[in-house]
């Protein structure tokens, strides 16, 4: 029980630094899963709600619908998803602190996203030219999907469904974040009024896009990992790498204004004009993200070796 209760706690904490990480634009829930080790499992929990739990709710299998999925699992990180969510734009308007102090805070994810990416380039096994290239492909991936400036998109159903279907597909993809997806399709602003307003016309299709993006990518995802590891790591490698370009924390950054609120679209990195003090925190932060991250990978990797 106390073992159980245990691996609760720490579940959500994992789920509060991921809802902190949605939070933060440029940054993903999917990329805060790769770096606190958790990204494979938590595919797997998606895909728990399959077709035989489905005939299990059709049915009325009420054991069945609650001990089939990996609810286990997901609702400590949902408690602490939606936990982040709440004190983050509640309590502490990070938001907010990413436009009076947005340096200190892309600092430390800075770190944390270099650290994530050492520590998977120490899962692979050699690195030749094959490996190299498909780190390359990814950076472009990323840098190009990062740099995308917002379009003009139609409002029809099968648009809207669209949407919901590529931003859930971008939040499962590490380094890449489902809300600027919205941003550049210039949807993000049309879906949070729906939700606001209870606008189903809106929040049906859209609903419908993410569930079968979260269906069809996360099924793509694990079954690249399981018969294509090397490659589909190296791909998530060159992503993270590329969405460095706006996670780099001098920049000159261009907002929108969407839903009321202002939203980061472009970063032109920089160096800083004056070595203040401020700069040596901000580089301390980054510093201190990617040490904490690689103690919890040697952590990790070492209650995996003792439990073995």
């Amino acid at each position: 029980m106390q073992a159980t209760l245990k691996d609760s706690v720490i579940l959500s904490a994992k789920g509060f630094c991921m809802g902190a990480a949605d939070v933060v634009p440029g940054v993903s829930g999917g990329t805060m899963a790769l770096i606190l080790g958790i990204y494979q499992r938590w595919l797997l929990a998606i895909q728990s709600f399959d077709s035989i739990w489905l005939q299990h709710v059709l049915r009325l299998h009420w054991r069945e619908m609650v001990t089939y999925p990996h609810l286990h699992f997901l609702l400590p990180l949902v408690v602490g998803v939606f936990t982040a969510v709440v004190f983050f734009t509640r309590v502490i308007p990070l938001p907010t602190l990413l436009h009076t102090h947005p340096e200190p805070i892309y600092g430390l994810f800075f770190g944390l996203i270099v650290g994530s990416i050492i520590t998977l380039l120490w899962e692979i096994e050699r690195l030749d030219w094959s490996a190299y290239a498909f780190m390359l492909v990814g950076t472009l991936l990323g840098w190009w999907i990062v740099n995308l400036v917002p379009m003009t998109t139609p409002d029809a159903p099968w648009f809207i469904f669209l949407c919901g279907f590529v931003a859930i597909c971008a939040l499962l993809l590490p380094g890449i974040s489902g809300s600027f997806i919205l941003l550049i399709l210039r949807k993000y602003d049309t879906v949070m009024n729906a939700v606001g307003q209870l606008d189903f016309a809106v929040i049906i299709p859209f609903a419908l896009g993410a569930v079968t993006g979260l269906v069809v990518f996360s099924r793509l995802l694990s079954w690249l990992l399981a018969h294509y590891y090397r490659q589909a790591l190296l791909l998530i490698i060159g992503i993270l790498t590329g969405s460095l370009w706006v996670i780099w924390p001098f920049q000159q950054r261009t907002y929108t204004l969407a839903h009321g609120k202002e939203h980061l679209i472009a970063s032109q990195p920089q160096l800083p004009v004056d070595w203040t003090a401020q700069s040596w925190l901000v580089l301390g932060l980054a510093l201190g993200g990617l040490l904490l991250v690689l103690w919890l990978h040697r952590l990790s990797a070492s209650q995996t070796h003792s439990s073995e």
